[in-house]
């Protein structure tokens, strides 16, 4: 999305709250305004003439971020269109219109019809510009592209299976002719997103022993050239050495994002997940073994419904053990619609805290020392944008990089770009680097 104003176009701001799904659905939405010659901004701007916020419901800490979204935007902009989508969006349509006071409510399922209801209404305000098919440049050097919607898992804490519904794959050819078409815009990585990557072909029939990612995958290796591609997600129970081994082509980024979510047994049985702590453990030894170098992100809940110290204490262990590159740990949010909201043993809050308070200690150590490690490589880094002197971009394996931009030739310019760098301190939320020459 451009990161610029023009007057000579309407502006609509798309503003994405959650993961990775809601990107790649955000992304559609401004890819098909900016055709119709709208100014796409990817933050809330004042004079914004349209606002679409993209929101998640997983905890309620997000739904309050929808509220409040959709509060600046109307001080931004009192006279601009709110539309609100995504998960919380969900959870009572008519409900979340009248709580936040957006113009319209549109469902998961409803978000294709989103640029048209905008489009529409600039047309009625009578802005000349709109739909004059005028396209501007995204900026962006990252693409993400749906493979998979919905969850048919039913996990005791999770609303998704509710807000997004049940699996559906995205076709293999549409995902190979969008992945294309990223390519030829100049996206130099695509980052396929869902709900339950590991799925993917479940609801059309494919063979489990061929692996709905494995197949994808081999698809696009084959099919596409674009430089970097990588996955938002999968589960333990997903990694098998024949789907690893993919990994031996530098194309596939080697950042693994495995949920743990609990490393105690009974609370991984509670929470209906389909392994126990000892096959993650496996996993990500299988992950170190298979593909050298590759980082394991995952997710943790504190908290959950009747979790022991001891359960607490199995977690906190397991984490230690894997060492993680990144946590992201949350508390317990209780949320409607699901099985966990039903259990017996809800935590008090000070409980939840303390042990969130232990995690974020634990993730915070465990990545600092998982950067440490990589001081003195030499890796290639997308560089993605300039803030100050410096430049900043990703690691294949997911750590972020800063450089000044400066080598012999004082060379500048660096976005969009896949160029090396000699790994050299921490810094900020991920490693300082000298740039290389390209001829060194």
């Amino acid at each position: 999305m451009s990161k610029t104003r023009t007057k000579a176009h309407p502006v609509v701001s798309v503003v994405t709250l959650g993961c990775k799904l809601n990107q790649a659905d955000s992304e559609t939405i401004a890819r098909q305004l900016a055709g119709e010659g709208v100014q796409v901004v990817d933050r809330a701007v004042k004079g914004a003439d349209a606002f679409v916020i993209n929101t998640c419901s997983v905890t309620h800490v997000a739904d309050r971020k929808a509220r409040h979204a959709v509060r600046l935007a109307r001080r931004l902009s009192p006279n601009a269109q709110v539309v609100l989508t995504g998960c919380y969006a969900e959870t009572a349509p008519a409900d979340v219109a009248l709580i936040t006071g957006a113009d319209f409510v549109a469902r998961n399922a409803e978000k294709p019809l989103i640029p048209e209801r905008i489009l529409e209404k600039l047309r009625l305000s009578g802005d000349p510009a709109a739909g004059c098919g005028v396209a501007e440049s995204s900026g962006r050097t990252r693409a993400f592209v749906k493979i998979q919607e919905g969850c048919s898992e039913m996990c005791a804490f999770c609303i998704v299976p509710y807000t997004r519904g049940r699996e559906i794959t995205v076709p293999m050819e549409a995902v190979v002719r969008e992945v294309k078409a990223r390519e030829s815009e100049g996206y130099l990585e695509v980052v396929l997103t869902g709900t339950q990557l590991g799925n993917v072909g479940r609801d059309l029939g494919w063979p489990r022993a061929e692996q709905g990612p494995l197949r994808l995958l081999t698809q696009l290796l084959e099919a596409t050239t674009i430089p970097r591609i990588r996955l938002s997600s999968l589960q333990a129970q997903d990694m098998h050495p024949e789907l690893l081994d993919l990994w031996q082509d530098a194309r596939l980024c080697p950042h693994f994002h495995l949920p743990l979510q609990s490393g105690s047994d009974p609370v991984l049985d509670r929470m209906r997940r389909h392994y126990t702590a000892d096959e993650f453990r496996r996993a990500a030894a299988l992950i170190r073994e298979r593909v050298p170098g590759a980082s394991i992100t995952t997710d943790v809940i504190a908290g959950f419904p009747g979790e022991t110290e001891g359960d607490f204490e199995a977690t906190a262990r397991l984490c230690e053990e894997i060492g993680f590159a990144q946590m992201h740990n949350f508390p317990y949010s209780r949320r409607p619609h699901t099985g966990a909201d039903k259990l017996a043993g809800h935590l008090p809050p000070p409980v939840r805290r303390e042990r969130l308070e232990r995690l974020l200690d634990i993730g915070r150590r465990s990545s600092e020392r998982f950067r440490l490690a990589q001081v003195g490589e030499t890796v290639p880094v997308l560089w993605e944008q300039q803030s100050g002197n410096l430049w900043q971009g990703l690691t294949p394996n997911y750590v972020r990089a800063y450089t000044s931009g400066e080598t012999d030739t004082h060379e500048t310019g660096l976005g969009n770009t896949i160029r090396h760098v000699r790994l050299t301190g921490v810094y900020a939320d991920g490693l300082t680097g000298a740039l290389q020459s390209e001829h060194s």
